[in-house]
């Protein structure tokens, strides 16, 4: 750990994304990565529900998936122009090529990834627009499945956080972010 600790003082991060369906841990890893790297955590979904004074839930039913995605994309625009940041995007952010054009442009891209099961028991207390039909776990596992495309094609690499603490999720993250500025 040392090494990769003095090689990311002398190389350092300056900017990270994270990506991955809803309820894979981007807000509380991007949170605890931000620390761990001395960067600014930036949330994209906080920032579509400060700058549009709604929250997502609502977006949805007022104004459609489309409107929501607008949005996202805006705000992926703007995390490009910054530094010293990790930036945690929505889970359907990649869906738009364009938004997986920009973010893989800037820097490392990690994707997070659960299970359909673990992805359900993180979020079924929270109103997600669209889980809310008859079968969750399947709706999670077709929406998983419509985008793992999008998520390949936009990964530095991919993490697993089923079942994992997230400070051992972080670790990975990092020793794999030292590999990654290796290859560049």
């Amino acid at each position: 750990m040392p090494a990769i600790r003095r090689h990311l003082e002398e190389r350092p991060v300056t900017w990270v994304a994270l990506a991955g369906f809803m309820g894979t841990g981007k807000s509380r890893i991007g949170w605890e990565l931000s620390r761990r790297l001395s960067l600014t955590f930036i949330d994209t979904d906080r920032v579509i529900e400060r700058v549009s004074y709604l929250c997502i839930a609502d977006i949805f039913d007022l104004y459609g998936e489309t409107v929501f995605r607008d949005y996202e994309t805006e705000v992926v625009r703007r995390c490009l122009r910054l530094d010293e940041v990790v930036v945690s995007t929505g889970g359907g952010t990649v869906v738009r090529p364009e938004n997986r054009a920009l973010l893989k442009s800037r820097g490392p891209v990690v994707v997070l990834t659960a299970s359909p099961e673990t992805i359900y028991r993180r979020t079924r207390r929270h109103k997600r627009p669209l889980l809310e039909v008859s079968n969750p776990i399947e709706r999670i596992s077709e929406l998983m499945q419509a985008r793992q495309s999008a998520y390949d094609e936009v990964a530095s690499f991919t993490v697993s956080t089923d079942g994992r603490p997230s400070q051992d999720v972080v670790e990975e993250i990092v020793e794999r972010l030292w590999l990654w500025l290796e290859g560049s």
